[in-house]
């Protein structure tokens, strides 16, 4: 049996992490098996579905490296591949369904759906949902209801009684009582539009689907689609039910959590490479050990019998881990590339800079590399270089658990020795003002960072002595005699 698998989202929001694993899962395991993997649009929901959408899937994937075998923009020999672009065979099925006693045509109205469940809330009736009402009408009836114009949507027989079971690669078989499923479902909406259900199991069957690879909060839909291949006389793919993403809190991952976008991540500053690292070990695991794959590596290891029935859990902080290793493989020259764009867009370097500004940014690569988790941290780490930075406030210059009038002495030593570096060399710059703490019985941080605010802006940045000599002595010495003169109108 040829692998053939599908990634079907909506467009009606941004891509996000739970939608892009599900995407990987099935991409590495159709390369894994020399399978097919088709890139289908479910975009029937036309009121919340958007342009907008629709590129930011295109271009997730693409940004990614993930090249779908069929779908839109590709074409293949199953196409359209976007539903919306299906309904005429929807309409063709959901008839034949009708035609052969499976389905049936549903004349009720709103309204009376409406009252229908108010009065079954009012009653706390056992029977929740559709009553069934027009599953039984006459052909006399049905005929004068058609004749009058009364609009129909066409809804699924289920069963009364028995049960129905799928098996499930990780659950196992998975039954349930089929007069818990949803009753009598609409298949077909009566301004001709088919529901999720009917469109899904319809094209996995004409696409060929051999495999489904979808979260698990499908799996309650997983009796009635079996009704719906057992309707249509045509034999189910197999199923995987992936494991939810969770935040650390055990609730599944949303904004609550941090940005769950892949634009987002994107923007920040993650590179590809770590993002599909990270994301392909929430829920699956090579051998428990192994962390670090290629995504080439992932398309041949890839297997359905490695991903775990448990929730993954999605940690921003090893996300920042991954990112920064991954950073640091690069060269030089290869990051100075991934920095620009962010240093375009805060204004440091011009849309049209030139081997100059480039060759600059080369040269500060090796005293940030070590220091980056994401490619966006490059705009704070050297503001201080590019920008007048604003006067620190007095607290911003304090080390915990040391007062204002000793900072200001330590500032003070630390400008005689500042003002007098050039020439030497960092390990005896260092040494001395080492000494300016054990002198005042304080600690290394206490003479340290006070320096780095007053010339840098932050607390973090690139080394010390680094960043004084590519800012230039003027300008240390001006930004310490401004930290000076804060201090002591505190202490004053």
């Amino acid at each position: 049996m040829s692998v053939r698998v599908r990634y079907a989202p909506s467009p009606t929001g941004m891509q996000h992490i739970g939608g892009v694993r599900t995407a990987l899962f099935n991409y590495f395991f159709a390369r894994a098996n020399n399978g097919t993997f088709i890139l289908r649009v479910e975009d029937t929901d036309q009121e919340r579905s958007t342009d907008e959408a629709l590129q930011d899937l295109y271009d997730t994937l693409a940004w990614l490296g993930v090249k779908w075998d069929e779908g839109p923009l590709v074409g293949g020999p199953h196409g359209p591949y976007i539903q919306s672009e299906r309904f005429s065979i929807y309409q063709e099925y959901a008839e034949k369904l009708v035609a052969d006693g499976k389905a049936y045509r549903c004349y009720c109205t709103p309204q009376r759906l409406e009252t229908l469940r108010e009065e079954q809330v009012a009653a706390k009736s056992k029977q929740q949902g559709y009553d069934r009402h027009c599953r039984n009408l006459g052909e006399s009836e049905r005929h004068a209801l058609e004749q009058a114009g009364t609009p129909s949507v066409i809804r699924l027989k289920v069963p009364l009684e028995g049960k129905t079971t799928f098996h499930d690669v990780l659950m196992g078989d998975i039954t349930r009582r089929n007069d818990d499923v949803s009753p009598d479902p609409v298949l077909l909406k009566s301004d001709g539009f088919p529901t999720y259900h009917l469109a899904n199991v319809i094209d996995d069957h004409m696409m060929g689907i051999t495999h489904i690879m979808r979260a698990q909060e499908w799996i309650p839909s997983g009796p009635l689609h079996i009704l719906l291949y057992e309707a249509f006389g045509w034999e189910p793919p197999m199923y995987c039910h992936l494991p939810m993403v969770m935040g650390k809190d055990g609730q599944k991952l949303s904004k609550r959590h941090g940005s769950t976008s892949v634009r987002d991540f994107r923007e920040k500053g993650y590179l590809p490479e770590a993002l599909i690292n990270y994301v392909s070990m929430v829920g699956w695991s090579y051998d428990g050990e192994r962390e670090f794959f290629r995504p080439d590596e992932l398309c041949e290891l890839f297997s359905l019998e490695k991903i775990s029935k448990a929730p993954g859990i999605f940690d921003y902080k090893k996300l920042d881990w991954y990112n920064g290793m991954y950073i640091r493989q690069k060269s030089d020259e290869e990051l100075a590339t991934l920095l620009m764009p962010y240093m375009v867009r805060s204004g440091f370097m011009a849309p049209d800079a030139g081997p100059q500004e480039f060759a600059r940014i080369v040269s500060l690569v090796p005293l940030v590399k070590e220091r980056l988790k994401v490619l966006g941290d490059i705009v704070d780490m050297t503001r201080f270089l590019f920008t007048d930075i604003e006067a620190p406030a007095p607290e911003e210059l304090l080390p915990k658990k040391q007062d204002a009038a000793t900072t200001l002495e330590a500032l003070r030593r630390a400008l005689v020795i500042i003002t007098g570096m050039q020439g030497s060399e960092d390990a005896v710059v260092e040494e001395r003002l080492g000494a300016i703490a054990e002198e005042l019985g304080i600690k290394l941080n206490g003479v340290f960072m006070p320096i780095r605010v007053a010339v840098t802006g932050s607390q973090v940045s690139p080394p010390l002595l680094d960043s004084i000599r590519l800012l230039g002595l003027d300008k240390t010495v001006a930004r310490l005699e401004r930290a000076i003169s804060i201090l002591q109108n505190e202490v004053a």
